[in-house]
C-alpha cells in the first residue's frame, strides 16, 4: 500500500430538502483514503453511507465542501472521477435480456475501449471472476451471487484504479457472500484495486477491512482499523460465576479492584467489560483464588464492532435500524429525498 491519496475530502455537505424542509444527510465529511486500501464505511440506515457514495462518485452533487477522486475534482471534472472509478450500487446492474458477455462488450464500448481491448478485458474478468460457466446466459437468469459478481466485473471493465461497492453482498446466502469476498480479495491481489465499501454485514468488515469508517447521523463518528475500534473503545465481556450469591458480592469488591471498571453483580455471577481482557482474566482468577473465592466458571467475549458502535451511541446498530444478520435484509436509503435522487444511479449500478 502506498501513501498516494485516492480520495481527499473537506467538508462536504448534503442537504436535501423533502416537503420544503432542509434534512441533512451527511455533515462535513472530511477524509483522505490512500490507494491500496480496502475501506469499510459502516453504519445504520439512514446514516449517510450511500448519498456519501453517491457524491464521491458524482452521481449527486454536495450542497457544500470538495473532493478529489483518484486526483480529480467531483465538481470541476466529474467526467475525470467517472472515467477514472468502478461504482457497484445496490440493485442489479446488467440488462436482464442481455447475454452476460455481451454486457461487458458494451460496457467497455462505453468508455470508449476499442472491439479488441474490450474482448481481451472481457475474457480476463470472466477468468478471475469465474464467470464462465454463466457467460452466454441473460441476466435474468442468473442467481443472486452471479449477478453481484456480473455487477463487479461491470465496475471492473476499465480497469479502474478505485471501486465503490455499496452494500456487495445485500441479500446473499452465507455461501454466495463467501465467494463474493473472495473476490473482493482478489481485486487488490490481481489488479491492485482501492475498494471502498459500505456494509451493514459488521463481521464482513471485522474481517476483511483494514480501515472501518463509523457514520452516525450524517457524521464520521471513528475511523480506524477494526482492532484498535475495538480495543479503545469496547473491550472484552469478562463473566465469573461462583458457588453462591455472597460469594458473588464478596468477589466484585475484588474484581472491581483489579480492574479499575465498573463492575455489574448478577445473582451468583459478576461481569465486566474491559480491554485486553483476555489478559485480564487469569489475573483476576489469580486475585479470587488468593482470597479464597472460588471460581466456578469464567469466559471472555471478545468485543464486536456493534459493541463500539454501542460505546459511541449508547445504542446498538440493531437497534438503530441496521439488520446486520438478516440477509434478506437490504440497506434503506439514506432519506426519502435520497431514495428520489440516488434511484437512477442504482439501477445503472456502473458508471458509464
Amino acid at each position: 500500500m502506498s501513501n498516494e491519496s485516492i480520495i481527499e475530502t473537506e467538508g462536504l455537505t448534503k442537504v436535501f430538502t423533502v416537503k420544503k424542509t432542509p434534512v441533512p444527510a451527511v455533515t462535513d465529511l472530511s477524509f483522505t483514503a490512500v490507494r491500496g486500501e480496502l475501506v469499510a464505511f459502516l453504519g445504520p440506515n439512514g446514516a449517510g453511507k450511500s448519498t456519501s457514495l453517491r457524491m464521491l462518485t458524482t452521481l449527486i452533487p454536495p450542497t457544500s465542501g470538495t473532493a478529489r477522486v483518484v486526483g480529480h475534482d467531483i465538481h470541476a471534472d466529474a467526467a475525470g472521477v467517472r472515467a477514472r472509478i468502478g461504482y457497484v450500487g445496490q440493485l442489479t446492474s446488467g440488462s436482464f435480456s442481455q447475454r452476460v458477455r455481451d454486457e461487458l462488450l458494451s460496457q467497455g464500448a462505453f468508455y470508449g475501449m476499442s472491439r479488441r481491448d474490450s474482448i481481451r478485458r472481457a475474457d480476463e474478468l470472466i477468468e478471475s471472476l469465474d464467470l464462465g460457466s454463466f457467460s452466454t446466459r441473460t441476466v435474468q437468469q442468473l442467481s443472486g451471487g452471479q449477478k453481484r459478481r456480473l455487477d463487479i466485473a461491470l465496475g471492473l471493465m476499465h480497469a479502474p484504479p478505485l471501486i465503490f461497492l455499496d452494500e456487495p453482498s445485500t441479500g446473499l446466502d452465507p455461501q454466495s457472500r463467501a465467494n463474493l469476498w473472495e473476490h473482493i480479495l482478489d481485486l487488490r491481489t490481481q489488479h491492485g484495486t482501492t475498494v471502498f465499501l459500505t456494509t451493514h454485514y459488521l463481521e464482513e468488515a471485522d474481517r476483511y477491512a483494514e480501515r472501518v469508517m463509523v457514520m452516525d447521523r450524517g457524521r464520521i463518528i471513528a475511523d480506524d482499523d477494526a482492532a484498535s475500534l475495538k480495543a479503545t473503545l469496547a473491550g472484552d465481556v469478562l463473566t465469573f460465576g461462583f458457588a453462591s450469591e455472597a460469594d458473588a458480592a464478596s468477589a466484585r469488591a475484588v474484581v472491581a479492584r483489579v480492574s479499575s471498571v465498573d463492575v455489574a453483580l448478577d445473582g451468583d455471577a459478576v461481569s465486566l467489560a474491559a480491554p485486553d481482557g483476555d489478559q485480564l482474566l487469569p489475573v483476576i482468577v489469580r486475585e479470587l483464588d488468593s482470597a479464597g473465592i472460588l471460581v466456578r466458571r469464567a469466559t471472555g467475549v471478545p468485543p464486536t464492532l456493534d459493541d463500539v458502535f454501542l460505546a459511541l451511541t449508547g445504542r446498538t446498530l440493531r437497534e438503530a435500524g441496521e439488520g446486520s444478520t438478516d440477509a434478506s435484509d437490504g440497506d434503506a436509503s439514506d432519506t426519502d429525498a435520497d431514495a428520489a435522487s440516488g434511484a437512477a444511479a442504482d439501477k445503472t449500478g456502473v458508471l458509464s
